[in-house]
């Protein structure tokens, strides 16, 4: 019985768990780019950690489409909800993958896009709240054939 490497990436892709692991964002080692391009979403603040759930797969075989659903721990009300994700990728050339612009009229906070990221990577969401604060979450993702050309 032969494997082919589309056939173990595959399965071995499979046998991951959907749902990847968290990373903390303070053990990222973001380049000076990434790191003014976080500053500028922040303006200052402080995020915390916790209240995102990232959904995408542990390993994607092809880097130009790797699905990522993002849900955010909000009640969606008028006085209490996400007005901006913001996903950021820490080894692209160009780091701000996104930012989605929510309001109170939507029933969750859940956005669902297909990302490209250059090789395996860290990436980072970020989420405003309505009161100003900031929620933070982080992920890595392997790749086998890279998505973005520099």
């Amino acid at each position: 019985m032969r494997f082919s490497r589309r056939s173990f990436v595959s399965g071995a892709a499979a046998s991951a768990a959907l749902v990847i692991l968290p990373i903390r964002v303070a053990a990222l080692d973001l380049s000076d780019d990434v790191a003014a391009h976080v500053n500028d979403i922040l303006g200052g603040r402080d995020p915390r950690e916790g209240g995102i759930e990232l959904d995408a797969p542990a390993v994607a075989e092809n880097g130009a489409q790797v699905p990522l659903t993002i849900r955010v721990d909000s009640p969606m009300s008028e006085h209490d909800h996400v007005t901006a994700i913001h996903i950021i990728a820490t080894a692209n050339p160009a780091p701000g993958i996104g930012s989605f612009h929510l309001t109170p009229h939507l029933t969750r906070a859940e956005v669902f896009t297909r990302i490209r990221l250059a090789e395996e990577q860290e990436y980072l969401v970020l989420a405003e709240l309505s009161d100003g604060s900031v929620l933070q979450a982080a992920a890595r993702t392997a790749v086998t054939q890279g998505g973005c050309v520099t």
